[in-house]
């Protein structure tokens, strides 16, 4: 086959083309005469076009080669002289983390023994699940355990301890475990020591105090330690009885109970306030007579309706219903009222007189005498079928919605003590009127009120005085003028009680003291003081508020800060955070916590790694009772993936029963339950339920607190403080419901960072949440019997939600006995 030689000159191709057998003939006849010195055109044609292209295959070969070595040449001198480096300035990072990245030194060698340790020394039934054991053997710097009600935390958690003590040699002083109250810090406890015990180290009470700690109790020592501090008082520890014991650096963080003790400090600072500071006296006028003045009811409610018809009635009699009140007063030596004019003026409803008993000048308002509930009520007039205390309910709610007058209504002798010592300017025994709010739901003496909104905008981690400056409020709000006044206040307070000797300071300041935005007085602590904070164990973390998660990253960020040194000679190492919580049952939002920070765990404590564990496995309840407690609070937000699931001993499945409110029935199942053996926990919602419920279960109360304590099956208990307790049957007493907006909650709210970007009400959207996992929380402190009481739809709060509006039809583990709404 001819070959195709683009490269040759036109006039050679055809040679080139010819057959091979033709060319090689041509090849030797050429050979030949170029012996015979001749000449033969073909031939010579052939060799010449045999030579070129030859010649041109070697030139080819030899070329790539040679250009090749040079290309590659030329390219290593670019390589080296270009400067591919990005000239942009760039910073090195920054290690934000709490701790180093190390992990514990857990070798399959010790865990086998450790799991062989625990399969000899406990039970079957407490031998832990594979989920526990991840949390046991958790090796990372930080580590979030989700455990949902009855998961056996607490067991798990001792068992923590162990690993980090019998068998890695930590010290039990580089170690805190927290818990929130001092009943389960007690509980604890016990279980500790008993558990050690078991692997034959004997824990004494003091090493297991020491260990175990409230929050409060382990800050106290830090502040102590400062220059001038060593005898310092915590405010809410304060009390008449001896100081210096050990219960009095352990206190409930949602106790907000004032004693006497604490009283007696806020009335003096007060006192000393009112008469020092004339912005703070004239602010307290406008409270004062706010307080004390006559509530406004709305002209279309109910009761104006029914009492409007017998107006002319009531202002015929009123004259000799204002005589008979009066003189109870008298007897009673409560009246007349130093400061009050005893004038009777007469007022006009709805073209119809009444009367008043006096007139303050200092107030400018009028004042009606009310009737004293230690009075008897079936009193009556002459010849009047109704009774004084009804007489009285009439004209009392016709003032509250036709009279415009500035009007004090006193309901009873000790008010008119109290405001007799105002009048008469006695600021020492405090402002002597209670005060409300918006958006609490009761009304509490002013200097508690001030308290508790104190104490709420600290937990937040704010300062009060700052944070009141950046509220605002209507121009006719009154409390405009109570957030003024506690900023003074508060300000005044706290310089009050370090006047004292010794010294008294809030927990919250303490906390403040030790926070991220002072981190230089931790420089005054020693390795010694804060080597405990090393390895924390927290418990309900759910519960932490913003102040407390201040103060335990600025602890971790100075023990990272300080290194190995503070560390030497030592089997602890480092530091780590391990917390364990259940979002679901974060239910002290009203008092500043915030489920977020568990929620967003990783985010608010930034590690190296991180391991997060999920106990599903609820030892408590059977499987109705957890999916009626989860069915409820799942429209709340939640970390994802959580179910849990029945385990342990099976028993039969019961459905949470859902009754219409009926305190007699309720008594009657509950001693049934009784009688059968039951354990029975009864929770309330307020206090003036558990009163109402009394008489009817005052049978089996009487037979249970006549039992030696250890015995008694019966404890009566709100929800909140029921947390981490179970019994075979619970009874619900009342609805889960967001009653109140709070304006001053919602702003503070966002001035620390929680709710949603841009809702307005973010306090009041987390309690329309927290109202959900409140009603989780009750029914599950149920093993086996759950029976939920609710009132029927109040209709003045028809627009407010309810956690029993949550209970599913047609699910086996509800069963709803309401009657049927009906419909219009």
């Amino acid at each position: 086959m001819a070959q195709h030689t683009p490269d040759l000159p036109p006039e050679l191709r055809p040679l080139a083309e010819m057959p091979w057998f033709k060319r090689l003939a041509a090849r030797f006849l050429g050979h030949g005469l170029t012996q015979l010195r001749a000449q033969h055109r073909a031939s010579w044609l052939h060799g010449q076009a045999d030579g070129f292209r030859s010649g041109h295959t070697a030139g080819v070969d030899y070329g790539y080669k040679e250009g090749k070595a040079d290309g590659l040449e030329e390219g290593r001198q670019v390589l080296l002289i270009r400067d591919s480096r990005n000239t942009e300035h760039r910073p090195p990072g920054i290690d934000n983390h709490l701790f180093d990245d190390w992990r514990l030194p857990l070798g399959a060698e010790l865990k086998k023994r450790m799991k062989a340790d625990v399969a000899r020394l406990l039970p079957a039934h407490a031998q832990p699940s594979v989920a526990q054991w991840k949390m046991i053997f958790s090796d990372t710097p930080s580590t979030s355990v989700i455990a949902g009600a009855g998961a056996g935390k607490s067991t798990t958690l001792v068992l923590r301890i162990l690993l980090l003590t019998h068998y890695l040699g930590f010290e039990l002083d580089s170690m805190t475990v927290v818990t929130f109250t001092r009943e389960s810090r007690r509980d604890f406890i016990k279980k500790l020591i008993e558990l050690f015990a078991l692997w034959g180290r004997a824990l004494s009470q003091k090493d297991a105090r020491d260990l175990v700690r409230t929050f409060h109790s382990r800050i106290l020592p830090m502040v102590r330690s400062l220059p001038g501090f060593e005898r310092l008082q915590a405010f809410e520890n304060l009390s008449h009885r001896p100081q210096g014991g050990e219960e009095d650096v352990d206190s409930n963080p949602f106790d907000l109970r004032i004693n006497d003790a604490q009283r007696q400090q806020l009335n003096a600072c007060y006192h000393r306030l009112y008469k020092e500071d004339p912005r703070f006296a004239q602010l307290i006028q406008p409270l004062s007579r706010h307080a004390l003045q006559l509530k406004e009811l709305e002209r279309d409610h109910p009761d104006v309706q029914k009492r409007v018809a017998v107006t002319e009635l009531a202002a015929r009699r009123d004259e000799e219903l204002c005589d008979m009140i009066e003189d109870m007063w008298l007897r009673a030596g409560a009246w007349p009222i130093k400061g009050i004019e005893p004038s009777r003026q007469t007022f006009e409803i709805n073209g119809a007189s009444f009367h008043c008993h006096g007139y303050i000048p200092s107030l400018d308002a009028w004042v009606v005498l009310g009737f004293d509930p230690r009075e008897n009520p079936q009193v009556c007039r002459p010849n009047a079928k109704l009774t004084v205390r009804a007489e009285w309910a009439v004209k009392r709610t016709l003032f509250q919605a036709f009279c415009r007058k500035p009007l004090i209504w006193l309901d009873n002798y000790e008010s008119s003590k109290r405001l007799l010592a105002t009048l008469a300017g006695d600021v020492s025994a405090g402002p002597g009127f209670d005060y409300k709010v918006k958006g609490e739901l009761a009304s509490a003496p002013l200097l508690d009120c001030f308290v508790a909104a104190a104490g709420f905008i600290e937990n937040l981690g704010l300062d009060v005085p700052d944070a009141v400056g950046r509220m605002s409020f209507a121009k006719d709000d009154p409390d405009r003028f109570f957030f003024e006044a506690l900023s003074l206040f508060w300000r005044a307070l706290e310089d009050h009680l370090l006047d004292q000797k010794p010294p008294v300071m809030t927990y919250n300041r303490m906390f403040a003291l030790f926070s991220e935005h002072s981190p230089e007085n931790f420089k005054l602590l020693s390795d010694e003081l804060l080597r405990p904070m090393s390895h924390l164990m927290i418990d309900e973390f759910q519960d932490v508020s913003p102040q407390i998660v201040s103060w335990i990253r600025a602890s971790l960020s100075e023990i990272r800060s300080r290194g190995p040194s503070m560390h030497v000679g030592r089997g602890a190492q480092r530091s780590s955070l391990l917390c364990v919580g259940d979002d679901w049952q974060s239910i002290y939002g009203w008092r500043g916590s915030s489920p977020s920070y568990f929620m967003e765990f990783n985010k608010e404590f930034p590690s190296p790694r991180t391991t997060r564990v999920m106990l599903s496995d609820n030892y408590r309840s059977h499987q109705h009772i957890i999916d009626a407690a989860e069915h409820i609070v799942r429209a709340a937000p939640a970390i994802p993936g959580k179910k849990a699931k029945a385990s342990g001993e099976e028993r039969p499945l019961q459905p949470v029963n859902v009754l219409e409110r009926d305190d007699q029935a309720l008594g009657q199942r509950l001693a049934e339950h009784y009688r059968k053996g039951d354990s029975i926990l009864m929770l309330y919602r307020k206090s003036s339920d558990k009163l109402l419920i009394e008489q009817h279960i005052q049978s089996v109360v009487n037979v249970d607190s006549s039992l030696p304590y250890e015995s008694r099956r019966l404890k009566q208990l709100t929800y909140h403080s029921a947390k981490g307790l179970q019994a075979d049957a619970v009874f619900l007493l009342g609805d889960c419901q967001h009653l109140t907006s709070s304006p001053y909650k919602n702003q503070v709210y966002r001035m620390a960072g929680l709710g949603k970007a841009g809702d307005s009400e973010p306090y009041d959207s987390a309690q329309k949440d927290e109202i959900l996992r409140l009603a989780y929380v009750g029914i599950t402190r149920a093993v086996s019997h759950c029976y939920w009481y609710v009132e029927p739809q109040d209709t003045q709060a028809v627009n407010m939600p309810r956690a029993s509006d949550r209970v599913a039809k047609g699910k086996p583990f509800f069963v709803d006995h309401r009657p049927e709404k009906k419909t219009a």
